[in-house]
């Protein structure tokens, strides 16, 4: 029996519902408000995140980092993007120094 990684499974799942109603589906809700909104709550949730981590309560930080997780996922979606275009990205950058990869960044 295989099991699905749980972030694969969630974005699945996210991208059905974006296609629902916005009365039945948070999802589908964000999608109807459009990216910018989208993008306010991963910011939010960045924040709390945050702030959980500085108040060393790791069971709080656990839950808005899963928060922080949904809401990329979801304007990931929004974007036409996927994780697999993020494991890209990152094994792109496998061995290479975080140091110069944000300069190589820097124009």
């Amino acid at each position: 029996m295989s099991q699905t990684d749980p972030l694969s499974a969630l974005e699945s799942v996210i991208r059905e519902r974006m296609q629902a109603d916005p009365d039945s589906s948070y999802v589908a809700r964000l999608h109807a408000k459009g990216r910018a909104k989208i993008a306010q709550k991963v910011g939010e949730e960045a924040v709390e995140t945050v702030i959980a981590a500085m108040a060393g309560n790791a069971e709080e930080l656990t839950s808005e980092a899963a928060d922080l997780l949904f809401h990329l996922l979801v304007l990931l979606a929004e974007s036409g993007l996927s994780l697999d275009d993020v494991r890209g990205e990152l094994a792109r950058r496998e061995g290479v120094s975080g140091l110069e990869e944000k300069a190589s960044r820097q124009g």
